[in-house]
Order: C-alpha cells, then sequence, then structure tokens
C-alpha cells in the first residue's frame, strides 16, 4: 500500500514550483528540466490539474500553466483524491470479493479510526504550507 503514488507526487512537485514562482506561467519544458520528471507523465498530469481546474493553462508562444487556485487552498488530501480516489487503507477485500465480516470486524473499526485521522491530518497541509 502506497500513502502516496507516484501520479501524485509528480503532481504536488508540479504544483509546488508553479506556485513558487508566483503568478508567473511556467512552461512544461521549464517543470521538466528543474523537476526532473518525465514529460508524458507530466503533460498527463498537468492537464489533470487543469481539467479538476487547480491549473489554468495557456496555449500558444509562452504558454504553459499557472495556478487557477490560491496555494492556500489547493489540499494535499484533493491532490490526493484527484489521482488516487478517496482514500482506503484497507478494501476489506477477500479473493476479490467483499469481506462477509466488514460489519462486524474489530480490525475493520480500528483501521477506519486510523484512515479518518490520516484524512484529517491530510486536509490541515496545503501547497502553501509545502512551500515553508
Amino acid at each position: 500500500m502506497k500513502l502516496i503514488t507516484r501520479d501524485t507526487d509528480y503532481a504536488v512537485r508540479a504544483v509546488c514550483f508553479i506556485a513558487k514562482c508566483k503568478k508567473k506561467i511556467i512552461s512544461v519544458s521549464e517543470l521538466v528540466k528543474e523537476l526532473k520528471i518525465p514529460r508524458p507523465f507530466l503533460r498527463k498530469i498537468l492537464q489533470v490539474l487543469n481539467k479538476k481546474g487547480i491549473l489554468k493553462s495557456h496555449k500558444g508562444q509562452g504558454g504553459g500553466f499557472q495556478l487557477n487556485v490560491a496555494a492556500n487552498k489547493i489540499f494535499l488530501v484533493d491532490l490526493i483524491v484527484i489521482f488516487q480516489g478517496p482514500l482506503k487503507l484497507n478494501e476489506c477485500f477477500f479473493k476479490k470479493l467483499r469481506c462477509p465480516n466488514i460489519n462486524s470486524c474489530s480490525l475493520r473499526k480500528k483501521i477506519e479510526g486510523i484512515e479518518n485521522y490520516v484524512v484529517r491530518e491530510l486536509k490541515t497541509i496545503t501547497i502553501n504550507s509545502l512551500l515553508k
């Protein structure tokens, strides 16, 4: 289990870099050079972030990306959900079937408590806080 996947990691790194540059438009080439992220992965990630409204794209000569949302309004948990879906530590599947004990399992209740704690903590982390 990975809490942060490669796509989410790349998204966080790209958004942080763009946020550091304030309102300047950052080209894909500059991001690739600075972040050492493979261009095809980065382009896909930037397109998703643009579609979700986190970034704003600018076409043509001098084009690139800039934040569409203030850095203090972009939460790490939001990026995780965009690239990974809802945060779940354990899906309670047994051989690809839903566990029949899901409603009465004491371990599941403990794991849900941990999940809730992790989500609460992640909701306090903004891109702005990662820049400090």
